[in-house]
């Protein structure tokens, strides 16, 4: 069987719709993974290591899912992407239950749903 993303993991990948110049970036994968196995894409929300805050904005601590800074999951950029766009992951392990929920609520204010 051969190996696909699950969900709370962390990626590093390259996001088509950012400038070239822009380096690749860690992303937090959200899809189910029945979807990520069976799919040529996957749902993910990027991360960054500027801790802006903003309500669709969730910390991530270092050490979360094998990062190695402080990062947000900048919840209002969840993209789909194509698994080729997927360089080096996972990190480590996957992101807590707990911290999973706090990131689903922040994509539901980004999307308007509460």
């Amino acid at each position: 069987m051969t190996e696909y993303p699950k969900r709370g993991e962390i990626y590093l990948v390259n996001l088509p719709s950012k400038p070239k110049d822009i380096k690749n970036r860690p992303a937090l994968v959200v899809s189910l993974d029945i979807r990520n196995k069976l799919a040529n894409d996957i749902i993910v929300v990027p991360l960054s290591t500027t801790l802006k805050p903003a309500p669709t904005h969730v910390l991530l601590q270092e050490g979360e899912g094998g990062l190695s800074k402080a990062s947000v999951a900048k919840c209002e950029q969840v993209t789909t992407m194509d698994k080729s766009l997927l360089i080096r992951g996972p990190f480590a392990g996957k992101i807590n239950g707990e911290k999973m929920m706090e990131i689903e609520k922040a994509i539901m204010i980004a999307i308007g749903v509460i």
